[in-house]
């Protein structure tokens, strides 16, 4: 089985538009992929209990109970070991990752961006591109490396920058974009042969 863990750190929306796609396209049957755990770094993620309605284990690592970033990626790759990953997607998981943890999962961790990138990585996306006077903004699903926000791109959607958009207008429409996208990179990486 191939099993995909899922990493959150609030609502899951992304998290859920990929187990409803799995579910909905039989990613079981098809790839012998399922959604095996939805792992979460704060205990009150609005994600846990949408992960728990569908069916999902979920667990919880709090960082804050930890005194270092190395310190708390090892405890979350305790935690993800068991389900030996085939993926590791991260979901609005708001953890800068140790150089540690990403070379553990390399190949095999992935991560949306809300940013056409290379453009406008890290925070406060959607405000910059309006400051910049951006027509386009957008999203991108890529491989996650050392380095933030950098990687292969491996799906971009384009969300057109509208006259007196807001940051908050202009995420909620890129959202609609990444709930499309993230599914459907999770499904090209899966029907990839294995090697």
């Amino acid at each position: 089985m191939k099993n995909i863990v899922i990493l959150i750190s609030g609502s899951g929306s992304n998290m859920a538009a990929i187990a409803r796609a799995a579910h909905k396209e039989h990613w079981q049957g098809t790839f012998g992929a399922r959604v095996a755990v939805v792992i979460s770094n704060k205990l009150d993620a609005g994600g846990l209990a949408l992960a728990r309605d569908m069916g999902i284990a979920t667990e919880v690592v709090a960082h804050r109970d930890f005194a270092s970033r190395e310190a708390f990626d090892a405890a979350l790759m305790a935690r993800i070991e068991p389900y030996a990953p085939h993926l590791v997607v991260l979901a609005g998981f708001m953890r800068i990752l140790t150089p540690g943890f990403v070379e553990r999962y390399a190949g095999r961790l992935i991560n949306i961006h809300p940013s056409l990138l290379p453009a406008f990585a890290g925070l406060h996306t959607h405000q910059r591109a309006i400051d910049m006077g951006c027509k386009v903004a957008g999203t991108t699903v890529h491989q996650v490396t050392a380095e933030l926000d950098h990687g292969e791109i491996l799906a971009q959607a384009v969300v057109p920058v509208l006259p007196g958009d807001t940051a908050e207008r202009l995420a909620a429409r890129v959202l609609t974009q990444e709930h499309l996208i993230y599914p459907q990179a999770v499904r090209n990486f899966l029907a990839q042969p294995p090697g």
